[in-house]
């Protein structure tokens, strides 16, 4: 059974800069980020709890290939994505979205 998941506006919007920025770089970059992140929340989706906790309820789930990190908080069967951030540049900055 899969969980529900929604973006938080916060998140909505790293995904749309993270996007941008890569379709700037390489057009091929952001296709590849694009189903890099579409991979890592079936992956939340399906089995949330298999991502460790890193700050009270909040998980963190990895992109692989990016360095960015899915920030997400599971909620009465539901997942709230909190933040999309690159972990080099802003690896803390999730935190004020918990």
């Amino acid at each position: 059974m899969a969980f529900p998941v929604s973006f938080r506006p916060l998140a909505q919007d790293d995904v749309e800069d993270a996007l941008s920025w890569y379709g700037e770089e390489r057009p091929a970059l952001a296709l590849g980020f694009a189903e890099s992140l579409d991979a890592v929340i079936t992956r939340i989706s399906e089995t949330p709890l298999q991502f460790p906790a890193v700050h009270r309820e909040v998980r963190r789930a990895l992109l692989g290939r990016f360095p960015y990190g899915v920030f997400f908080t599971v909620v009465a069967g539901k997942i709230h994505v909190l933040a999309v951030v690159h972990l080099h540049r802003h690896p803390d900055s999730w935190k004020k979205r918990s």
